[in-house]
């Protein structure tokens, strides 16, 4: 395929600012449920088992939504451009999130919590494929590293927005900051490879295809499977673990009875330390010029930090914030894994891959979830069952990683014959 404008060999372009900007307000979004799960709730009239059961079921609710609009923000990328979906996903979570400071039911929280799922879908898969496809090859990997540290970062800045005002307001100032972002309108340009794709009028944007083609079909499997501990960590470990904190007795309040950590803080230091591992493994990848490298050796340790997550006891409330913290850096192989599954495929499905993939990945936490509360029934505790549903996950995530090809350096200007 002929290339229609020059590549670029700056780390920090156009491209890498805009998906950045807009990377950092949808992991604000994103995580501000698992920040405000307990005061919103208890704001709705609820308490005690109530906030785990209900609060799984808000999160399960977010991710179908991420799952449905995954699909087809993945579609519109490929079919229309890169920078169609970066804008659309970003209005419509930012509206949605600024409905979800206006709740007044379990109901109506859960359909606000699915369309700003359907939101938080499009951006990050957009913005990876629009990234890689305007760097070279190089570089690219400098330039989805940067888009994902600086992004994962309005987490932090989620937690520290919770700690200042009431969960509404903290809604209110995420769905704000999308519209802000949406009124600067930084200009940006769209990919030339997608251009020279739509030009040539190749078949694109064809998600079905990715299930017809038995390699195919296991190519992108795969990618799924290597990003979904990373979510098992965030859905089972992290957002519920304010529940952990308590069974393993840090913490307790000697009135409430209950654990002092919270799910704010938890996710605060818990991306603090995503941010700095999302730096790092990219900065290894780079320095390995191999991605499969960078990523065993983070799924490694962040089986070794799951572990010890899941058997502590009995220690402080910093302690436990600090392992939580390097859970975090372990957990934040986020850029590399997807840079790796956007790497697989033509131009023709790669912004459906990049967008589908990492949705599907957090839609993942759906099964893990509802595996997870059903082992408990069967008179597990939340750690024991925390325990097997990790083992199956990162057993998966390792064999895959196995399987698949390496991509660094690899030439992405090519179409997938469908």
């Amino acid at each position: 395929m002929k290339k229609e404008q020059k590549l670029h060999t700056s780390v920090i372009n156009m491209a890498v600012i805009v998906a950045a900007l807009g990377y950092f307000v949808d992991i604000y979004d994103l995580l501000l449920f698992g920040i405000v799960r307990e005061s919103s709730l208890r704001g709705l009239g609820y308490s005690g088992h109530d906030l785990l059961k209900h609060g799984a079921f808000l999160l399960n609710a977010q991710m179908w939504g991420m799952l449905l609009g995954g699909i087809l923000w993945g579609i519109i990328g490929d079919k229309r451009g890169r920078l169609s979906v970066l804008f659309g996903s970003i209005f419509l979570y930012s509206a949605a999130n600024i409905l979800n400071g206006t709740v007044q039911s379990l109901e109506m929280y859960a359909v606000y919590r699915f369309i700003a799922g359907v939101g938080l879908a499009g951006e990050l898969g957009a913005g990876i494929t629009l990234v890689a496809e305007v760097m070279t090859k190089e570089k690219r990997g400098y330039g989805t590293t940067v888009v994902a540290s600086f992004g994962i970062f309005g987490a932090v800045v989620g937690g520290i927005v919770a700690k200042l005002f009431d969960w509404r307001t903290a809604y209110y100032i995420g769905g704000g900051l999308g519209i802000a972002l949406l009124i600067l309108r930084v200009s940006a340009y769209e990919s030339g490879m997608f251009h020279q794709s739509k030009k040539e009028g190749i078949v694109r944007g064809d998600f079905l295809s990715l299930f017809t083609d038995t390699k195919r079909f296991f190519k992108y499997l795969k990618g799924i499977l290597i990003g979904a501990p990373i979510w098992y960590v965030i859905g089972i470990l992290i957002f519920f673990a304010p529940e952990y904190a308590t069974h393993f007795g840090i913490g307790i309040d000697a009135v409430t009875k209950k654990s002092i950590v919270t799910g704010g803080n938890t996710i605060m230091y818990n991306y603090a330390g995503s941010t700095l591992g999302a730096l790092i493994c990219g900065l290894l990848s780079q320095f390995f010029k191999h991605r499969k490298k960078a990523l065993l050796y983070f799924i490694l340790t962040d089986i070794v930090f799951a572990f010890i997550f899941l058997i502590i006891r009995d220690v402080s409330v910093p302690v436990f914030y600090f392992l939580v913290f390097l859970l975090g850096i372990a957990n934040g192989y986020w850029s590399v894994f997807i840079t790796l599954a956007s790497e697989q495929f033509g131009t023709n499905i790669r912004a459906t891959v990049t967008t589908t993939t990492p949705n599907f990945v957090r839609g993942a936490v759906v099964p893990m979830t509802t595996f997870w509360v059903l082992l408990q029934t069967y008179n597990l505790d939340i750690a024991g069952a925390a325990m097997i549903v990790g083992i199956i996950v990162f057993t998966l995530a390792l064999i895959a990683l196995w399987k698949t090809e390496e991509t660094f350096g690899k030439e992405l200007d090519y179409t997938e014959p469908i």
